[in-house]
């Protein structure tokens, strides 16, 4: 790096008039001198004068001359100056961020002594030296000071580290002290005393690992972190050299500029050599003592100020080159490049290594919006237009790699079948995975788009050509992993990342909800498909046919449009949706419904009002059906009942809204008792989840405030009498008899008697059941209850009532369970048989009548041959010897193996000759060799 002369920004002065102070300010765009006169003059980053205002004392009875400035600092924002004074006090003045605007004090910081040097962090707070030894830390929010140490000696110099979290102190006996303000150091790095210099250090730098100290010993000495001297620079035998007044490092840290008498000495450090290196001294004739120097933060251009005002700017540039007549690209340092476009006034990228590397091959890519460099053992990608920067390890790849910039908020890079993701403006690679496809059509990230109240990350990849991996960036793990039967050529996540659009090579376009992993084909045919920006809306061409699913949850009704010509693009801006379509020669749009695309944005933003109105302005449809019912599951999960009861409305759903205006007014009786917020209100938590059918929770919330008497209310109201008892005796309640005979009531008036029977049968009260069993008529109960309690047999009246009953209504089985139970087999058999439960007829004749076994089982075979249940009829016509009945229902039931068995044991050969011909032509029709035997006893029957 060399200094090469630019201009003059002031001219010398025929006597003492002392540069006091410079800064530029971190935005590039301004320079701040302070004079020896007291003011503070402000050039463009030209060094043209824009703008000059006059210090205060800070006792104006003292008057004007009574201090002189001995530093300022600009803010890290670059809308304030601090100006330190001899008069014990720090201003802080604000200066706008245009030309021209009113300066005013906007903080005042008295100290206990004489301010001698000031620096601002980038980290916020301001640092001071003082007269007395003690260095001060100046808070602009809070408007207080406080010391951060004290020593013995004055102050005589400050100096930042490049990252703004510490600082340098030298004092006039030679002490350097170290203090960081944040905890992200090195922990081998100690606060505290680190060197003792020979000699006042007044120049004194902080480059990256290094401590740069000069003196009027005229010798420049290079310490490391740890205080050990690792250099020195000795000019105490050059006769023509002078004491060093003042030092700046550059922002890289990797050079630094030391001011003499008449003379500027420019230091490099060469990285690859890893040492500190002196270049040929700037000789400045007659400019006598270097006062101040201050070094613009794009690394481009150092300014010295002097004894006698004078003020020179020079460029600190080690090459220049020109990237297709488009940017210019200065490198300032081995490790910061400036990159400026040469067609607009944009201030361009400054281009640093974090780590310090020597910054190489410089590329402008993707259409002219993202760059490209490189170190030995990083890699950096910046986002031209928004000025992000990211710098991530990366080991040698022999540059093969593939840059890809589709995505607005990563840089996809592919090597050697690895896919890297870096984010812009973050300096840790976002995730690297394993794929051997890397087209961006293949390819799917979004990260933290929409706004999401949490962050949101997601990556979907090919595995291989038929599966899809989708990765949750945040956590690092894999959310799904989606097989398919065909191979897959285009793929997409909408923007928050819950849905998954995807094309195969038929041209099917199917959907998958990241979350279910459910996966369906929702159109076929699609030459184009894309989701709309900002908004969960696709859109999809099938031949002639546009669909745009406006809702994606509901996939299977997409509205249709007919289009000429093929879609290119979808884009949406100005409050307005539209289709881009190519026929021919001919380019034209077709407009979509901006107002339901509108409603899905406002949705995702939690503009609630604006999809409101939208849908206030909707005819009654089933689509604004749908979208009322998606507004009110979502202010149901945010608890906003407000929201909630205005959609009930909507749906017509009146028994809700009715509920939810009470729920509110209970919200509204917590706030007025409490002044909390309502959804802290337990009663509010209860009747939400009674509104979810979740009783067991209300249930639970209520006991847990000591309410049992609301539980049981909130049964009694919802008609839960059972569980309002079981409640009530777990608590051994007081009430227990009055719910009981309440419930009776209650049950007798609406004529519920089976219900009735019910609770007095689990009472033990069996006669008064099934007295309540036979006024319900709910006559099946009653066979049961006999089972339980024998002895309502005893009650011949009641019985012969009950049986009456039930044969009478047909109820046959159930008939003779009661007469099995009075012992009366042959009435309970004849019910069987008339009811045809013909298994239970069977059972009981092989217990009382074995002689009707074969009657039954002829019988039960007919009902099933009625029933068309042929093959079920076939074993029951053989237990009761019907071989006939038994071949007609194999015949019938065509199970013809079973027809060959029935046949062979039935000796009139007359009687089945039929059967054989049947038979015989099936297996022969079938070609089974086992047919023959068969046929030999047709064709003798026949012959």
């Amino acid at each position: 790096m060399q200094l090469k002369y630019l201009q003059t920004i002031a001219d010398a002065q025929e006597y003492d008039c002392k540069v006091v102070g410079l800064a530029w300010s971190p935005n590039n765009q301004k320079l701040a001198v302070a004079t020896i006169d007291r003011q503070v003059v402000l050039y463009d980053e030209k060094g043209e004068k824009r703008d000059r205002f006059s210090t205060k004392p800070f006792d104006p009875e003292a008057g004007k001359k009574s201090y002189i400035i001995t530093g300022i600092a600009f803010s890290p924002d670059s809308t304030k100056i601090a100006v330190a004074q001899s008069d014990c006090i720090v201003y802080v003045y604000k200066i706008g961020e245009k030309w021209g605007e009113k300066k005013a004090i906007c903080n005042k910081f008295p100290q206990p002594s004489p301010v001698t040097c000031i620096i601002w962090l980038l980290t916020g707070p301001i640092i001071c030296g003082l007269v007395d030894g003690k260095v001060r830390a100046l808070q602009i929010k809070s408007n207080k000071s406080q010391s951060l140490f004290a020593s013995d000696s004055l102050v005589v110099s400050l100096a930042p580290n490049s990252k703004g979290t510490g600082f340098l102190s030298g004092h006039i006996d030679g002490n350097i002290i170290r203090f960081y303000l944040t905890n992200d150091h090195n922990e081998d790095e100690a606060q505290g005393r680190i060197v003792v210099h020979s000699a006042p250090p007044y120049a004194l730098a902080w480059p990256q690992g290094y401590i740069f100290v000069g003196g009027c010993d005229k010798r420049v000495a290079v310490f490391n972190n740890n205080g050990k001297l690792v250099k020195n620079f000795d000019y105490s035998r050059d006769n023509d050299e002078y004491e060093f007044t003042v030092a700046v490092c550059s922002p890289s840290g990797q050079a630094v500029v030391m001011g003499s008498f008449d003379r500027i000495r420019l230091y490099n450090y060469n990285t690859r050599r890893s040492l500190w290196e002196e270049t040929a001294p700037k000789e400045i004739k007659n400019f006598y003592t270097i006062t101040a120097l201050a070094w613009k933060k794009d690394g481009s251009k150092v300014t010295c100020g002097g004894l006698c005002g004078a003020v020179f700017m020079f460029e600190t540039v080690l090459k220049r080159t020109i990237w297709k007549d488009k940017f210019e690209i200065t490198y300032v340092g081995p490790s910061q490049v400036l990159v400026k476009p040469l067609d607009t006034n944009e201030r361009g990228v400054i281009l640093r290594s974090q780590h310090g590397g020597e910054i190489e091959d410089v590329r402008i890519m993707g259409k002219d919006c993202y760059l490209v460099a490189r170190t030995e053992e990083t890699l950096l990608v910046a986002d031209l237009s928004r000025n992000l920067l990211s710098e991530v390890p990366w080991s040698n790849s022999l540059r093969h790699e593939k840059f890809y910039f589709e995505n607005p908020n990563v840089c996809l890079v592919f090597n050697a079948g690895e896919l890297t993701l870096i984010e812009y403006g973050d300096n840790d690679i976002l995730c690297s995975v394993r794929t051997e496809f890397a087209n961006p059509h293949l390819i799917s990230v979004r990260l933290n788009e929409r706004n999401p109240a949490s962050e949101n990350k997601k990556l979907a990849y090919l595995l291989d050509l038929k599966t899809i991996c989708i990765v949750d960036l945040v956590n690092g793990y894999m959310i799904a992993q989606i097989s398919h039967d065909s191979k897959i050529d285009w793929l997409e996540l909408n923007e928050t990342g819950h849905h998954l659009l995807f094309r195969d090579k038929k041209q099917r376009l199917l959907l998958v909800d990241t979350v279910t992993q459910s996966k369906q084909t929702i159109f076929t045919g699609v030459s184009f498909v894309q989701w709309i920006e900002n908004s969960d809306v696709a859109v999809a061409q099938s031949g002639n046919t546009l669909a745009i699913w406006y809702n994606i949850d509901l996939p299977e009704n997409p509205t249709l449009m007919a289009i000429k010509g093929d879609v290119t693009d979808v884009i949406r801006n100005n409050s307005k949706t539209e289709a881009i379509c190519v026929d021919g020669n001919n380019t034209f749009s077709v407009e979509l419904d901006e107002g339901l695309v509108e409603f899905g944005t406002a949705l995702n933003d939690n503009d609630f009002s604006r999809a409101i109105l939208f849908l206030e302005n909707m005819e009654n449809s089933s689509e604004a059906e749908v979208m009322w019912h998606t507004l009110y599951v979502i202010a149901m999960k945010q608890q906003n009942l407000t929201l909630a009861d205005r959609c009930s409305s909507a749906l017509g759903d009146v028994a809700t809204s009715h509920f939810l205006r009470e729920t509110m007014q209970t919200a509204q009786k917590f706030i007025e008792k409490y002044n909390e917020n309502p959804n802290n209100s337990p009663d509010v938590w209860a009747r939400l989840s009674i509104l979810y059918g979740e009783l067991a929770t209300a249930e639970n919330i209520y006991l847990e405030q000591g309410n049992i008497d609301a539980a049981l209310e909130m049964y009694k109201k919802l008609h839960k009498w059972d569980e309002a008892i079981r409640l009530a005796e777990q608590r051994n309640h007081e009430k227990l008899d009055e719910l009981k005979q309440e419930r009776m009531t209650l049950l007798v008036q609406s004529g519920q008697f089976e219900k009735i029977g019910q609770i007095l049968e689990g009472e033990g009260k069996y006669e008064e059941a099934l007295t309540m069993y036979v006024k319900s008529n709910k006559l099946l109960r009653i066979p049961k209850l006999l089972e339980k309690e024998p002895s309502l047999l005893e009650d011949h009246s009641a019985i012969a009532n009950v049986l009456k009953s039930l044969v009478k209504q047909e109820l046959f089985e159930a008939a003779a369970e009661v007469y099995e139970k009075l012992d009366k087999p042959d009435l309970a058999m004849e019910c069987y048989r008339k009811g045809k439960v013909w298994n239970k007829a069977v059972d009981l004749a092989r217990t009382v009548s074995p002689d009707k076994v074969v009657q039954l089982e002829e019988e039960w075979g007919d009902s099933l041959v009625e029933n068309k249940q042929m093959d079920a009829a076939i074993s029951h016509y053989i237990e009761a010897g019907c071989t006939i009945k038994a071949l007609d229902a194999a015949v019938a039931a065509k199970q013809w193996k079973k027809a060959v068995h029935i046949v062979k044991v039935i000796e009139d050969a007359d009687t089945v000759k039929k059967y054989y011909e049947l038979i015989a032509n099936h297996f022969a029709t079938a070609k089974v060799s086992k047919s023959s035997n068969i046929i030999n006893s047709v064709n003798d029957l026949i012959g």
